[in-house]
């Protein structure tokens, strides 16, 4: 029935949050699906954080309910978290642990036990291309594996839920290619997924559905193929590269003063165009300039 599925359902209503003069959040309204990746997408300042930290139980709404698997969350910040894995935008790991003492620390936190937290973390940095990493102390790490090693911290109690914060902001493009099958992974194995980006390429690779949110409200939520479209004047194509996205965008646009491109994700370049795309051209106009192109569609 439709009321059994709601309590699977992950449901926010009338949420809003204000600090001083700024309305971080301002009524936002939404559910997710168990199993399902929701993208939480918008520009810096538009209040994702703020959001996924109510959510969280890190801060406290002023209005707005609550309910992650049937818990009314707004009454009981605290009482779901044990169904949740939480990865910041920064790390929250400690510098001075290795790899794999700072996973079994988060394992310790969530109750478990000393044999249990030492395999599932010895798992985790399989699973994340971390072994060799986890004798080394997390301060040692490149930016893309304290990335990787803070969503296993995130998952090493198995939660059911997982809360990802601008999960490949300031990376590199191969780690984030990585974390993003990492999330896609994770997913497939039953994890619903709430995932903020302000990479709209990243949104409509990983999610089923998206809300968008600008200055704290959501302006518009349905399916990526929905929103994804393409209107019948407009033609797109995405190339994948190995460069600088923003300068190349620039220079495209000089040699085809036709095409509008921009970067939506670190190593991915969208064109659109009035007239159909000349893809040929582009990948030798960006060959000829030594740029890798790995794939256009």
């Amino acid at each position: 029935s439709s009321a059994a599925s709601d309590v699977y359902k992950r449901q926010v209503e009338g949420l809003a949050k204000s600090y001083a003069d700024v309305r971080a959040v301002a009524g936002v309204d939404f559910w997710v699906d168990a199993g399902e990746l929701f993208g939480f997408l918008g520009p810096n300042g538009a209040g994702k954080t703020t959001t996924i930290n109510i959510l969280t139980g890190l801060a406290r709404p002023d209005a707005g309910t609550i309910r992650i698997m049937g818990i009314d969350c707004s009454r009981k910040p605290k009482a779901a978290q044990h169904l949740m894995g939480i990865v910041p935008d920064e790390s929250n790991l400690y510098p001075e642990l290795t790899g794999f003492e700072n996973l079994c620390f988060c394992g310790s936190l969530y109750g478990m036990g000393k044999r249990e937290r030492e395999r599932r973390a010895e798992e985790l940095l399989k699973q994340f291309g971390l072994n060799e990493a986890g004798s080394r102390k997390f301060a040692g790490y490149s930016k893309g594996m304290k990335r990787k090693l803070t969503i296993a911290a995130g998952i090493i109690h198995s939660p059911p839920i997982l809360f990802l914060d601008e999960p490949t902001s300031g990376i590199d493009v191969a780690s984030a290619r990585q974390i993003r099958r990492l999330i896609a992974d994770l997913n497939a194995s039953g994890v619903t997924v709430f995932l903020t980006t302000h990479y709209i390429e990243e949104a409509e690779r990983l999610c089923k559905r998206i809300a968008f949110i600008v200055s704290g409200k959501i302006v518009r939520t349905d399916t990526v193929g929905t929103l994804m479209r393409q209107t019948e004047d407009t033609h797109i194509m995405r190339f994948e590269v190995a460069g600088d996205v923003n300068l190349l965008c620039g220079e495209i646009m000089t040699e085809f003063p036709g095409l509008k491109a921009q970067a939506t994700v670190p190593d991915v370049i969208r064109v659109e165009s009035r007239e159909p795309v000349k893809v040929g051209a582009v990948v030798r106009f960006l060959e000829d300039h030594g740029t890798e192109v790995f794939e256009a569609r």
